[in-house]
């Protein structure tokens, strides 16, 4: 078995694997660790259906992935719209029968206060119930893809805040990015162990992912001010150093295709490996129960275990 660490990249990950005749989503493909990893997906063979905000966008990506032998779509998602998400389930599903790998890449990360189209504070909203109602929709072709994958971008930051419990979208508490940021970060790795313990005995396995800080698009909110302030932070406590794109990307793209991972998941990952560095909070069973029936609440819709 190969030896990888936090400098391993996508190109290394992939070698040797063959997706040919696979499905694979990512979402939010348009730049930064989603567009790395279609280009990379699509490379070994895997039909890539990959999704933007918007048309226009959607083609631009599109464009960046594609070349001789590889098969790659678009479609049209806003995780901040459980209608938009409804919408792609729907024409994703009339296009594919199965889906093999979902890589759930979508995201914001330290918004000022904001809410979705369905009122639910801007980061809970577009990270976890975006990508929880999508999974959920697109469970009969995950099932029908078997042995299937789904991989969950969370982060290291989850370690900013456990769920609120009594206030998730941030109605009564005092808003603070990092804190909302950590708390959907958090819910990253709960639906990531409850959808694994829920379809595991159906060939699906989830993973969840800590990709490493890298510069992407996703510190577009923060100011100057907050960036030299996480920067100062990183450096005082050790962390390691910022990743390349394609280091950054690899851990999502192990997670999808690593033939180590075929007899596990529910697992937290970083560094092309296994961790146990997350808070004990994002590993309890009993609020990964919870998190998914309050999820089902603001969504709007049960999915049962049969």
């Amino acid at each position: 078995m190969p030896t990888y660490g936090p400098e391993t990249t996508t190109d290394e990950v992939i070698a040797g694997i063959d997706l040919a005749g696979r499905t694979a989503v990512v979402t939010g493909a348009t730049s930064g660790l989603g567009l790395e990893t279609a280009r990379v997906l699509a490379g070994a063979g895997a039909h890539v259906v990959l999704t933007a905000r918007d048309e226009a966008k959607g083609a631009e990506a599109v464009a960046a992935v594609a070349g001789p032998g590889r098969s790659v779509e678009a479609g049209v998602l806003d995780l901040t719209s459980l209608a938009s998400v409804r919408a792609f389930a729907a024409w994703l599903l009339d296009r594919h029968e199965r889906v093999d790998l979902l890589v759930n890449n979508a995201g914001v990360m330290a918004t000022p206060m904001g809410r979705t189209a369905d009122g639910f504070e801007l980061q809970f909203g577009t990270n976890h119930l975006g990508h929880f109602l999508l999974t959920n929709l697109l469970v009969p072709a995950l099932v029908r893809g078997a042995p299937a994958r789904v991989v969950n971008l969370s982060s290291g930051g989850h370690v900013a805040s456990d769920i609120l419990w009594d206030d998730p979208n941030f109605e009564t508490t005092e808003y603070h990015p990092w804190k909302a940021y950590g708390q959907s970060k958090t819910a990253n790795v709960l639906f990531t162990v409850e959808l694994d313990r829920r379809l595991a005995p159906r060939g699906v396995r989830s993973y969840a992912v800590h990709p490493g800080m890298i510069r992407t698009n996703l510190g577009r909110y923060m100011s100057r001010e907050q960036g030299a302030s996480l920067q100062s932070k990183v450096t005082r406590a050790d962390m390691p150093a910022m990743k390349s794109v394609p280091a950054g990307a690899a851990t999502q793209v192990w997670a999808a295709t690593a033939p180590e991972l075929a007899d596990q998941g529910g697992v937290y990952t970083e560094d092309c490996g296994i961790s146990t560095k997350h808070a004990v909070w994002a590993r309890d069973p009993e609020s990964a129960v919870r998190l998914w029936t309050l999820s089902e609440e603001l969504v709007g819709e049960k999915f049962p275990l049969d």
